[in-house]
């Protein structure tokens, strides 16, 4: 019995060793965490909805919503007139200065642009600092895996240059619809009809003219596209009130 009794206090001994241990060094066998944080969590936040590592500073807006358009509908004063309003926008919040701004558009014709050329290569970033995409071929799921995942452009993330969310299906009133008068691949259309409302300097609804619209919240129209959803009722601003919008678009910073 004392022999027995001998070997319980020495494992008693062992055992109150290995808890104090424990105590004084929480993190185990692998020591206390390193100082960029826990494991393999320091530097999270890199994902499409992060802005950063842990406690590093926030990604600077390269992204937004108009939070309005022209007020005359489609007509934007051409490319350089939805350009200027981003760039304005911007302005109003601090991202203007050296940061040039392009509105996401495409216009058809001679000389014709694709709004993807236009938008230089990103990443892009809302005004939280949440990643919209990494680069042109992510924004717009150009191979069979980047189409799978998808952008992560939505509602919750479309916010506008003041970074409120755009109001979308079931919101009073529906103001998703943003003018890109574009293809789901970004590019122009080659079919011969107007979509862009006369590369956008028309506000008249006219037979056969109207504007490719996409939707912030990615529903709505049949499809869950942000960019190609479907055409516009018309060009003016009652016709695009009337279609689920304001006669606002996407605004990317070039650089």
């Amino acid at each position: 019995m004392t022999t027995k009794g001998s070997w319980i206090a020495v494992v008693a001994i062992c055992l109150l060793g290995s808890y104090l241990a424990l105590a004084q060094n929480p993190g185990g066998q692998g020591g206390a965490p390193p100082a960029g944080g826990r494991g393999g969590a320091a530097g999270g936040g890199g994902g499409q909805g992060g802005g950063g590592g842990r406690g590093g500073p926030p990604q600077p807006m390269t992204f937004f919503s108009a939070s309005a358009g022209s007020g005359k509908g489609a007509d934007l004063g051409g490319l350089a007139g939805a350009d200027a309003i981003c760039q304005s926008l911007a302005a109003s919040v601090g991202r203007g200065d050296g940061v040039t701004w392009h509105a996401y558009m495409s216009t058809q014709g001679p000389g014709g642009v694709n709004a993807r050329d236009r938008i230089g290569n990103g990443p892009w970033y809302n005004q939280k600092g949440q990643r919209i995409a990494q680069n042109v071929a992510d924004l717009h799921g150009d191979t069979l895996d980047q189409a799978r995942l998808g952008s992560n452009l939505g509602k919750q993330t479309a916010l506008t240059e003041k970074g409120a969310l755009v109001n979308g299906v079931g919101d009073m009133p529906t103001q998703h619809d943003m003018l890109t008068g574009s293809m789901p691949d970004g590019r122009a259309y080659t079919d011969g009809m107007d979509h862009t409302c006369k590369n956008y300097t028309s506000s008249a609804d006219e037979p056969g003219v109207t504007v490719q619209l996409g939707h912030t919240d990615r529903n709505g129209g049949g499809n869950t596209s942000w960019n190609s959803a479907h055409a516009s009722a018309g060009c003016s601003q009652q016709a695009l009130i009337r279609t689920g919008g304001q006669g606002a678009f996407y605004c990317f910073a070039v650089n």
